[in-house]
């Protein structure tokens, strides 16, 4: 199952502390999160969701899902495709502005 919100506090959490997690007295309370690990991750959920609702479509064609699950999975699948989608329109366009950037 996905859980983008998880996701997204991860990076945010990474980009707020500059790629560390403080604990008490400033002290790191977890090891660093590296930020191309939980994108892995984020498109691994994705590419997961996308297969479970394959799955279930074609287990709804034989009758042995119900057109519920069908849907609840194909849903699932519509909205991580639109996150990636997303995330790579992002990093396309902060590509290119990089590019763009005068040394």
């Amino acid at each position: 199952m996905i859980t983008p919100l998880s996701s997204v506090h991860a990076v945010g959490e990474v980009a707020a502390t500059g790629g560390a997690t403080a604990g008490v007295g400033g002290a790191s309370a977890a090891p660093q999160a590296d930020f191309g690990k939980v994108m892995g991750d984020v498109a691994g959920e994705a590419v997961d969701a996308l297969r479970n609702a394959e799955a279930t479509s074609i287990q709804g064609i034989n009758g042995a899902a119900s057109t519920q699950q069908v849907v609840e999975a194909v849903m699932t699948a519509e909205q991580s495709l639109r996150t990636a989608i997303a995330v790579r329109d992002k990093l396309v366009s902060a590509y290119q502005e990089i590019s763009r950037m005068a040394i």
